[in-house]
């Protein structure tokens, strides 16, 4: 148990969270687990998180806006060819599900149900997400290498017929051979049609 003298910050309670979740399950998992992880009261978790809903959204939060950090990176990069950027950040998205979802499966699991309740989470990070493949999309235009007449429409677009490589409910097919020449083919199709 660690010791209570350490400073409790929202921070430690979800990464107390999660390890609860990892052990429990989303089902099992309660306040009490957390604040008993943290060596506190379960009033003292409450003072940063008022309800169990309110901690289950921050610990999704959390692990969905870990795979967005690389992804900025790459929308942010202004000098990099649009097109490569496109393939790039696709590819990026790709990679991070099926590492979540390979890594720790029954994490991912566990996340996957979470999810599933926090509804406003994740259409944040959906947002976040075609956000910047906007941006990326936006730069390409402005550069004349891509004609398309709305970049958000675009972007939204990209995501979606990328879906079966990162949405959740196709982490099954991610490590079926070929799975990534199949990627390949649908980003290649998808490109060509931002192209001027």
């Amino acid at each position: 148990m660690p010791a209570t003298s350490e400073t409790l910050t929202a921070e430690r309670i979800l990464e107390a969270t999660e390890e609860v979740l990892r052990r429990h399950g989303p089902a099992k998992a309660t306040v009490v687990d957390v604040a008993r992880a943290l060596g506190v009261s379960h009033g003292s978790v409450y003072r940063h998180f008022r309800t169990k809903a309110a901690l289950r959204e921050a610990v999704t939060k959390r692990w969905l806006d870990r795979a967005t950090q690389e992804l900025a990176g790459i929308a942010a990069d202004a000098g990099r060819d649009p097109e490569a950027g496109v393939r790039e950040w696709l590819a990026a998205l790709f990679a991070a599900k099926r590492l979540k979802a390979g890594g720790d499966p029954e994490l991912f699991a566990t996340y996957s149900v979470l999810a599933g309740e926090a509804g406003e989470v994740v259409s944040g990070h959906i947002a976040e997400l075609t956000g910047q493949l906007t941006a990326i999309v936006r730069a390409g235009v402005e550069a004349g290498v891509f004609a398309v007449a709305d970049p958000v429409t675009a972007a939204r677009a990209l995501f979606q017929a990328t879906g079966r490589f990162h949405d959740p409910g196709y982490a099954k097919e991610w490590e079926r051979p070929g799975v990534e020449a199949e990627f390949e083919a649908v980003v290649d199709l998808l490109v060509r049609g931002l192209r001027r």
